[in-house]
């Protein structure tokens, strides 16, 4: 259990480095989210693919042996492309703190989906933990002025979405039982490279083409290739998404919703050493309400029914 904590707690600072890059790369460098995403779940897959025909090649082929886990599985793939493009396009529209607050929802929407089918209100520490976490997530994204959080109405459309997206990618693969057969590797492997059969219609829905595309990348200096290759798709795709999905395999959905939300702590300390932007008092608030949630979520050392 403390393994699937701090596996859970890594996968989720890993993906502050994921919502740094992604915010650099559709404002300096330039990229459309729908590219971005596009270029992140094709070589990030493609590389995660690669190590599954190597070392899981068995379990890639059971997986896709019967109905049920092929169905699973994509619908775990859509899932988990979807909240990337999601957070992308809620980035470019508001800003990373507003889209950090929205992604928050997908803790909400867990919880509710857990207690409904399981038909039981949730645990006092799990309901005290998302209420600790939502409370902190808003400080250190708005810094204490809740009306910077006045929202563009496609923005807060692109943001829900991207907290669906989360509960789904957390929920889908436990209910299909996909990591109780396959394990969590092969599963988020998997899932990340399929996310390429959808990538690619929807950026040539929104406009996107392969001389754009082209465009794009050769404009693209070393440090903007160092950002998107080693921030974005090595940390924070492989290592976040993997991490964070092997640590939710252990502790369960919910708890690992909430453990997630580590990612505005991570974002902050990034900003700091990447950019030079100096702690403020809410951002040290924020954090030490963090640290109050984790002791909360992680006292008990059961997993949750999700």
């Amino acid at each position: 259990m403390w393994a699937g904590i701090a596996f859970t707690l890594l996968g989720g600072a890993l993906w502050g480095i994921s919502g740094t890059s992604v915010q650099f790369l559709t404002t300096a460098g330039g990229a459309p989210p729908s590219l971005i995403t596009l270029m992140r779940v094709l070589l990030g897959g493609g590389l995660f693919f690669a190590l599954l025909l190597v070392r899981y090649r068995d379990a890639v082929r059971a997986m896709f042996a019967d109905g049920r886990s092929a169905g699973g599985i994509v619908l775990f793939a859509l899932s988990l492309y979807g909240n990337q493009l999601c957070y992308a396009q809620t980035v470019q529209i508001t800003n990373a703190g507003t889209a950090t607050v929205l992604q928050m929802l997908g803790s909400v929407f867990v919880m509710l989906f857990v207690c409904v089918t399981a038909r039981k209100l949730p645990h006092a520490k799990e309901l005290a933990g998302l209420i600790i976490a939502v409370l902190a997530t808003v400080l250190i994204a708005t810094q204490g002025d809740v009306r910077t959080l006045d929202i563009d109405p496609g923005g807060l459309a692109w943001g829900i979405a991207t907290g669906l997206t989360t509960a789904f990618y957390i929920l889908v693969p436990k209910r299909f039982g996909l990591f109780e057969r396959f394990g969590s590797v092969p599963v988020v492997g998997t899932g990340m490279f399929l996310g390429t059969v959808f990538a690619v219609p929807v950026y040539a829905l929104q406009g996107g083409s392969i001389e754009q595309a082209a465009t794009v990348l050769a404009a693209f200096g070393p440090f903007e290739w160092l950002v998107f290759a080693g921030g974005l798709v090595v940390v924070g795709t492989i290592g976040g998404y993997g991490f964070y999905l092997h640590g939710v395999s252990i502790v369960g959905s919910v708890k690992g919703s909430l453990l997630g939300a580590i990612e505005p702590v991570s974002a902050t300390t990034v900003a700091a050493l990447w950019l030079g932007t100096a702690f403020t008092g809410y951002d040290i608030a924020g954090m030490l309400l963090m640290c109050i949630m984790v002791a909360f979520v992680t006292t008990d050392e059961k997993p949750d029914d999700g």
